[in-house]
């Protein structure tokens, strides 16, 4: 079984502010993006090699300072991602090629999740490997409510049964190349790669992450990770 990992990193983090993009700002002293290539580095074996998607005009950049200066070597490919994050996976994607084999799986995740962990990651290949697609998440612990576009609640939902989708999302190879092959002929756009697997009626086995494998996205995200990067350092 070959493992290979599809890292879309071409968000500008125009919502955390600052004129760096988020996946290149400093924590804990190092690229963000570094953190979560050096989880990934660190499978050994068990990760054959990943493919990183930047915006255009970070390519040398990349190759160079992250990938080179820190001795990424699980790094094969950095290429110009696309518009969307669903286009800079499908390019990814089509880098890595058809499958060789009928277990190979493709893992895809965020550069800005930083904390996610080995384990994490190996359970959601080793629970592919079973179910052929997989996603992490978290029970939600909030009420959630359905709003109008007028600020009323539509409706109250039941929390029993809803999760917050999380990265890494891992799938047969054969399966996801399938499933963006239908999504682009059809035009449709996910907000994440499993949605266009379950479009196909093929059913995703969640399994359970962690609070802490946060996506960062807003200031208030960044000031959290600071506190989690300090506390492991701790």
């Amino acid at each position: 079984m070959k493992v290979e990992v599809i890292i879309p990193a071409g968000g500008t983090g125009r919502r955390v502010g600052g004129e760096v993009p988020k996946q290149y700002m400093p924590l804990g002293g190092v690229h963000m993006l570094v953190h979560t290539l050096r989880v990934f580095q660190r499978m050994g074996d068990r990760v054959d090699r990943m493919v990183l998607l930047v915006p255009e005009g970070d390519v040398t950049f990349v190759r160079e300072v992250i990938v080179g200066g820190y001795g990424l070597s699980k790094v094969g490919l950095v290429l110009v991602g696309g518009k969307e994050r669903q286009d800079s996976v499908k390019r990814g994607l089509d880098a890595l090629g058809e499958a060789e084999a009928e277990d190979d799986v493709v893992v895809v995740h965020d550069a800005v999740r930083p904390f996610v962990t080995v384990e994490q990651v190996s359970r959601a290949v080793e629970q592919c490997s079973s179910h052929g697609a997989v996603t992490l998440a978290v029970p939600v612990k909030d009420t959630v409510k359905d709003v109008g576009i007028d600020g009323l609640v539509v409706d109250t939902l039941r929390r029993d049964g809803l999760w917050l989708t999380q990265t890494p999302q891992a799938f047969k190879k054969m399966v996801l190349r399938e499933a963006y092959r239908r999504a682009y002929e059809e035009n449709f756009y996910g907000t994440d790669d499993a949605v266009l697997v379950e479009r196909m009626g093929i059913p995703v086995k969640v399994v359970p992450g962690s609070y802490e494998n946060i996506k960062i996205t807003t200031q208030e995200d960044l000031e959290y990770a600071d506190y989690l990067i300090n506390r492991r350092k701790a």
